[in-house]
């Protein structure tokens, strides 16, 4: 198996693995060599090893005062349900040159028109759940061209995505993209980890975007799902269920495990310089250092007062209850309850005995693996 050099510094110093960490990843997940984040000296160990270059500073005005290009290209955050993923795509959305937006779902579709009807080209149903699934794009429409979130602005963007049947999805989106410009979208849709082809049809859109996979550790991630609303459903759709023992038991670490492989392979065709793995707690426990290096990687500012803005995920119009024909568009905990809440992540170690299993065993060896080459 081939390795690339090491994605650029972000957060605070994201790098691949060693070669034998990432061997192990491999050989436990089935998947490429995991790109785990790491600490800033070994990260600068590994770039020096591989001849990688650091992140410089945006590039300067050239001559004449003219300002450089801005790149629109979307940031994708890529992440199993419950890790932090709506917190922290509301946070990263705050900065006052980018743009948060719902849960669009729109890369799980071919055209508008499966969107529309939450039929597959084949006729069968997309999901259970794609009623809810259309209203972060609802919401996003109403909110983008008529400047409210009401009953009627959705009924508006209901025609407006009728007279698009015919888009991609990537038309819509830089339909979208176009009139927000010139912030960047921040987008986050778990269900696109289901097939590869959905990621794909992602960076087939947009081959420049930035890609951040967003981790969390497996038992406390475990733990919120099967205690969240909808959680269990969720396993269920993910076919989340351990048949091992005498009565076919919910197993959250298999979902965990297969979103982690589904995103490295999916990532092993993506250029280093335009991702970056990055673990929850640690931006959680760390906001004062890790907001400004996630901000030097995308290239916008770090200055102070884009933290504040960064630091109130509430103050998002996406941050609340849609009105009753779209309410969703986001996890319904974090929309009842955006703010920051003080205190310590807690990272329990790897061997710990899962509180959601009978035997109380601890996390299978091969996501233990995993989680490690993670950086856990």
């Amino acid at each position: 198996m081939s390795r690339r050099t090491p994605p650029p510094e972000p957060v605070p110093a994201p790098a691949r693995p060693r070669r034998d960490r990432a061997k192990a990843a491999a050989a436990a997940a089935e998947a490429a060599p995991p790109a785990a984040t790491t600490s800033e000296p070994a990260a600068r160990k590994a770039r020096k090893a591989h001849g990688a270059a650091p992140v410089t500073a945006p590039a300067p005005a050239p001559a004449g005062g003219v300002p450089a290009p801005r790149d629109l290209s979307p940031i994708f955050i890529l992440a199993a349900p419950r890790s932090f993923s709506s917190l922290v795509a509301a946070m990263i959305g705050q900065h006052p040159e980018l743009y948060g937006v719902p849960e669009l779902n729109l890369f799980q579709c071919e055209s508008v028109a499966e969107f529309n009807s939450g039929l597959t080209p084949g006729g069968q149903k997309k999901s259970p759940f794609w009623k809810t699934m259309r209203h972060g794009l609802l919401r996003t429409v109403a909110q983008v061209f008529s400047g409210e979130q009401t009953d009627e602005a959705i009924r508006m963007a209901e025609r407006w995505l009728k007279l698009r049947e015919s888009y991609s999805p990537g038309e819509v989106f830089q339909e979208i993209a176009e009139a927000v410009a010139p912030l960047r979208i921040v987008e986050k849709s778990p269900g696109v980890l289901r097939h590869r082809a959905y990621m794909n049809r992602m960076l087939a859109a947009f081959p420049k975007a930035r890609f951040i996979h967003l981790v969390r550790h497996p038992i406390p991630q475990g733990e919120s799902v099967l205690k969240t609303k909808g959680g269990i459903g969720v396993l269920l759709a993910l076919n989340s269920i351990d048949q091992r023992g005498v009565q076919a038991a919910l197993e959250p670490q298999i979902a965990w495990h297969d979103a982690q492989v589904q995103i490295l392979r999916f990532l092993d065709q993506v250029p280093s310089e335009q991702f970056v793995t990055l673990r929850g707690e640690d931006l959680m426990n760390n906001m004062k250092t890790m907001l400004p290096a996630l901000c030097r990687w995308l290239g916008v500012s770090d200055a102070p007062e884009a933290i504040a803005a960064m630091m109130k995920p509430e103050a998002s119009v996406y941050s609340c209850m849609g009105p009753s024909t779209a309410p969703l568009g986001n996890d319904v905990n974090f929309l009842k309850s955006p703010r920051l809440r003080p205190g310590k992540v807690k990272v329990p170690p790897l061997d710990a005995p899962l509180s959601w299993r009978a035997d109380k065993q601890p996390l299978h060896p091969r996501v233990q693996d995993l989680a490690r080459a993670l950086g856990y």
